[in-house]
């Protein structure tokens, strides 16, 4: 009874661990949930066990975090609903091997390590995340240190970033459940108070890397189209219209459109339509960032921005880098899967790593699209040249594949921990939610009500300088992190063999 006691107590951990992701406020509950996990590893007598309990506890958090894929393979793919939901939980069971396998290891090598196995904990935890994130393109969702924008370890992101956030987050949880366990004797509290102390210093060094430049104003666009009406010629007509007067109404410095809002190739719209954008802001102080695929048959396809202004020089053009499995490109021997569903231009071409930015009256703007805003250290690449540096990004999504769930409240909170990382401020111009302007502190300082069709106009404050993490993940990557990692595994290793 006490062995699958544990199991369900490992499910339950996951599933409220999941529940800190699209509400900010919940930020403790995941340190609670992954206390109560490593509680329960920490009595697990043999590696397999614990890695069986860390398998339980992913496969639940992340089921619980992104069971809304369900919703895009099933009503907007035609998947049926087992299926949908097989695939969700097969997704979910595969990449929590990666914990399963870092709880093997922290059972295995923990025996001896007595006081400091927070210190291990934290380490194979941070190698579990940093592999989900990284291998096979990644896939970073609902990542631990996501729970903690607007928790006191937000203000460890412009030195760490996410993960190492998730770190500190797992080596407190660690550390209190060894503290609980130990029966409150002193030594129990050193690794706590250590972790504690870390956090205090972070957070009483002055932290404003980035300082004010110039500000604009934005308006963003939000059509809240529904996915199925997407490419429907019934309602087309009407979005492309809507679009084109509110581009053409746009009187701020700046106006973007939610990704691929015009959902065809230029060569594919109505005649002169794409001419009369063009036309348009030619002519006009206004600029704009317009979500548009662009290419054909031969040349191959790409999910694009384009930038349109007052110049004679040729248009900006910035292509996707990081494609979505499945949405964007067809993994290797998944095929098959795929053309089970309805999904229309569903392999793109990628764009390069480190695009230059869109300029606006001297500020420096630097796109991204959707899935890509989880990847800060591929955003950071564009620091390398700090007089090239951003001043702002802009990110453009399309969550209708997602509906009516808690997918665009989390899109939300990893846009705002991004913010944080670099101090700059985050525009999003969304389909159906949530379009918002986010200051450098990752505050959200304007937002549109998800699912209603509007216009957002407001000013945005630009910001140049380099964070700690922009610095050192522009130059390294995550490499800083995984090096960390291996080198604290490392010390355990010694530490035993003595």
């Amino acid at each position: 009874m006490r062995r699958w006691a544990d199991l369900l107590i490992a499910a339950l951990a996951g599933a409220a661990h999941a529940l800190a992701f699209g509400n900010a406020a919940l930020w403790w509950l995941q340190l609670l949930a992954l206390a109560v996990l490593v509680w329960r590893v920490n009595g697990a007598a043999r590696p397999a066990r614990a890695a069986l309990l860390g398998w339980i506890f992913g496969t639940a958090w992340l089921v619980g975090g992104t069971w809304w894929l369900f919703v895009s393979m099933h009503r907007y793919g035609g998947l049926p609903a087992w299926l949908a939901g097989l695939a969700v939980l097969l997704l979910a069971g595969f990449l929590s091997l990666y914990l399963a396998l870092a709880l093997w290891w922290y059972v295995r090598s923990s025996a001896r390590t007595r006081l400091w196995s927070p210190v291990l904990f934290a380490a194979v935890w941070l190698l579990a995340e940093l592999a989900r994130g990284v291998l096979f393109t990644g896939f970073p969702w609902v990542a631990s240190g996501y729970a903690h924008v607007d928790g006191p370890l937000g203000t460890l992101a412009p030195y760490v970033g996410v993960y190492g956030i998730g770190f500190i987050a797992a080596w407190i949880a660690a550390a209190a459940a060894k503290l609980i366990g130990s029966g409150s004797r002193p030594r129990g509290w050193a690794p706590l108070l250590t972790a504690l102390l870390l956090c205090v210093v972070a957070s009483a060094v002055p932290h404003d890397f980035t300082v004010p430049t110039r500000t604009l104003t934005v308006t963003l666009l939000q059509g809240n189209v529904p996915q199925d009406e997407k490419f429907s010629q019934e309602h087309l007509p009407r979005v492309l219209e809507w679009y084109a007067e509110e581009l053409e109404a746009a009187t701020a410095d700046l106006v973007v459109t939610p990704e691929t809002a015009i959902p065809l190739l230029p060569q594919q719209l109505p005649p002169r339509y794409w001419e009369g954008r063009e036309l348009h802001f030619a002519q006009s102080e206004t600029a704009a960032l317009i979500g548009i695929p662009l290419g054909d048959f031969v040349e191959g396809y790409t999910n694009s921005v384009v930038g349109l202004k007052n110049t004679r020089a040729p248009h900006y053009r910035y292509d996707k880098f990081h494609l979505v499995p499945f949405g964007e490109f067809i993994p290797f021997g998944f095929r098959w899967f795929v053309q089970m569903m309805n999904i229309p231009l569903g392999d793109f071409d990628r764009g390069p790593l480190n695009p230059p930015s869109f300029e606006v009256l001297g500020e420096r703007i630097a796109p991204n699209i959707c899935y890509e805003d989880l990847f800060g250290e591929e955003l950071a690449a564009r620091f390398v040249v700090p007089s090239q540096a951003p001043t702002m990004f802009v990110n453009v999504s399309n969550i209708g594949w997602f509906g009516d769930t808690v997918a665009v409240q989390q899109h939300l909170q990893i846009s705002r921990m991004r913010a944080l990382e670099f101090q700059l401020p985050m525009l999003r111009a969304t389909n159906t939610g949530a379009t918002a302007i986010i200051d450098h502190t990752g505050r959200v300082v304007q937002e549109l009500a998800p699912f209603t069709r509007g216009v957002l106009t407001g000013p945005v404050h630009g910001r140049a300088g380099l964070t700690p993490f922009a610095q050192w993940a522009s130059r390294a990557g995550l490499w800083p992190l995984v090096v960390l990692g291996v080198a604290l595994l490392a010390l355990s290793a010694l530490w035993r063999r003595r």
